[in-house]
């Protein structure tokens, strides 16, 4: 098993940044630098939707929606994955998830065996 907890969310003006953290442990963590780890968001009353993901040859991909604004990384000595948010517009107001996948495209929800608990992105205009 893998467990993930996500943390840095909170609230934050149109323009302003957020970095978000996802810390991973478990007894399988050592094969963790092996996973695609990723960030998904929910906006309410919505499907959770990817934001962006990175392999481990630090691959990485991300939705159109957030390209350019977002960067997503990985320290693998840590076991920690980041999430920089950088020009938040309202429409980014989500819980945000990271998972972990050991295999599968990295932007479907189904890939992913281990998902974090969510922590909440608010952007006011």
């Amino acid at each position: 098993q893998v467990q993930l907890v996500a943390s840095g969310g909170g609230v934050v003006q149109a323009g302003g940044s957020l970095r978000l953290s996802c810390a991973a442990s478990g007894r399988t963590f050592s094969t963790y630098s092996t996973y695609t780890m990723a960030w998904f968001r929910q906006p309410p009353g919505r499907e959770r939707e990817f934001v962006a993901a990175i392999t481990y040859f630090s691959g990485t991909y991300y939705a159109d929606s957030v390209k350019g604004r977002f960067t997503i990384s990985r320290d693998t000595a840590r076991n920690t994955l980041y999430l920089q948010m950088n020009g938040l517009k309202p429409e980014d107001t989500a819980a945000y998830y990271c998972a972990a996948s050991p295999a599968g495209p990295p932007h479907s929800t189904t890939s992913y065996d281990y998902w974090g608990q969510g922590t909440q992105v608010t952007v006011s205009s």
